[in-house]
């Protein structure tokens, strides 16, 4: 379902090799240089003229989100899929990871195979736009993996189409499934606990302190963020997916049972998010445990994944959302309209919507 080339369905070299092009792409000197630039411009128009708003922030979310990885993968800002059009092929491929795999007509499985072809279309399409317009590049992901497909001469890694289409696939799923509800909880955390909201305005308009109004955040300014960056975390370990599957590439014991080499298990990181011994009143919302403790560099610390399967794009993920909420603190306060029902399983949301009016600050 999500692709032979993608990193999650890789093993070794392959997955080395993989994940590396990956980490290259959204992390360190790109993250800095060429992702946060854009990651700046697009939250700066998006969050323009919320004032006296009554808006479902669920969709303002999954919205935001799609637009700008749509931005950071392939520059799109115009012609490009309507974003209900792309939300709902994304969220009947992400129901299929908690059905069986039973690929008959009306099955959940059957559905995600058809959305996934779908999307993959959608991204063909992408790539033959881009091949035609060559000459004109963005510095973009998808602009930097053409540099490397197999019909570039001068590219030392060179990639098929298929193998394109399954990284920008599953950065544009991983986007979807996880960093819009973060995002989303987020803010409804910050409505719900106005001291935390405080904190993270004060830290935000400190970085603004001086500045002209249309003024750009710098990997400075980003790297300033440590409470934006500790209410990210607390809102992850609060609303984490609730674990990811393994496979065992040796026998291994834990607790006195016999794991056997190549078991697939499931690793219940619902659990160890809620863990009293590692985070006293587990239930509580709050940010400040991660600036009084080294939480991050914890063994237990899996909101990312762990290891060599560690998620190449936690970095921008964080990110995103840092970039999303500073401007938000920074122009506005908001109380929530009517009575939000919000469910966890099998992934995050508000299924009635989820309505907040926005005041300027």
């Amino acid at each position: 379902m999500i692709g032979k080339w993608s990193t999650l369905s890789l093993y070794n070299s392959e997955h080395k090799a993989m994940r590396g092009a990956l980490i290259s792409l959204v992390n360190g000197p790109a993250l800095r240089d060429r992702v946060l630039p854009k990651i700046d411009e697009f939250m700066q128009s998006y969050l323009h003229n919320w004032t006296d708003k009554i808006l479902d922030f669920q969709k303002k979310s999954n919205e935001s989100i799609l637009l700008l990885i749509l931005k950071l993968v392939a520059s799109k800002e115009e012609n490009i899929p309507s974003t209900k059009e792309l939300e709902e092929a994304l969220h009947q491929v992400f129901l299929t990871f908690f059905a069986p795999a039973i690929n008959l007509p009306g099955t959940t499985y059957n559905k995600g195979l058809k959305a996934r072809r779908k999307l993959v279309q959608m991204l063909g399409n992408i790539i033959e736009e881009k091949r035609a317009s060559i000459c004109s590049r963005h510095n973009d992901i998808l602009d930097t993996l053409l540099e490397n497909s197999e019909y570039s001469k001068n590219s030392v890694i060179q990639f098929t189409d298929e193998q394109i289409i399954d990284q920008i696939f599953g950065i544009v799923l991983s986007r979807y499934s996880t960093t819009s509800y973060v995002l989303m909880m987020a803010v409804k955390y910050l409505h719900d606990h106005p001291h935390v909201q405080d904190e993270l305005r004060k830290e935000n308009l400190e970085i603004r302190k001086g500045r002209p109004v249309n003024y750009t955040i710098n990997w400075d300014d980003y790297k300033c963020m440590s409470f934006t960056r500790a209410v990210v975390m607390e809102t992850l370990r609060m609303t984490s997916v609730p674990g990811f599957f393994r496979r065992t590439t040796e026998d291994f014991e834990i607790k006195g049972y016999i794991i056997p080499k190549g078991w697939r298990i499931f690793i219940c990181t619902i659990e160890t998010n809620k863990d009293l011994d590692i985070y006293p009143e587990p239930l509580k919302f709050n940010p400040w445990r991660w600036l009084k403790s080294n939480l991050e560099s914890h063994q237990h610390f899996m909101l990312f994944g762990g290891g060599a399967r560690l998620c190449p794009g936690k970095e921008l993920g964080i990110l995103e959302i840092s970039i999303f909420l500073h401007y938000l603190v920074t122009r506005y306060r908001w109380e929530e309209v009517g009575e939000n029902k919000i469910v966890t399983f099998p992934k995050v949301e508000a299924p009635n919507g989820l309505y907040f009016r926005f005041h300027d600050l």
